[in-house]
């Protein structure tokens, strides 16, 4: 098992960036991809960007796209997100995840292992 583990959620005005971080004790460069999904009140877990095991291939949300960046530093098991340009409705808990194969990258339903999820809010 992956157990990822979130950190860097926090409060923030519109316009600002954070980074989050994602530990994922027992993860190598070669057996997990990593993805991070978040949650708004009221709404369904959705898919926000996702990196391939080896971080070679990196796969993002529309909304996201240009302001979000996931990277990975495999030697310390970590994946982050950083986000840029940060709006209202990117409020959210932030939920780190991780999968056995690099393929069906979006899909929630395919990842395994999830961390207990950290909040970020934006404020206008």
């Amino acid at each position: 098992q992956a157990r990822p583990v979130e950190s860097g959620g926090g409060l923030v005005q519109a316009g600002g960036s954070l980074r989050l971080s994602c530990a994922a004790s027992g993860r190598t460069s070669s057996n997990y991809a990593m993805g991070w999904f978040r949650q708004a009140p009221g709404k369904e877990r959705e898919f926000v960007a996702a990196i391939t095991a080896r971080g070679d291939s990196t796969f993002y949300a529309d909304s996201v796209q240009g302001r979000f960046t996931i990277s990975s530093d495999n030697a310390r098991n970590t994946v982050y997100l950083q986000m840029n340009s940060l709006k209202p409705e990117d409020t959210a808990v932030y939920y780190c995840a991780a999968k056995y194969t690099n393929l069906r990258m979006r899909e929630r339903n395919e990842y395994k292992d999830w961390g207990q999820g950290t909040q970020v809010t934006v404020s206008s």
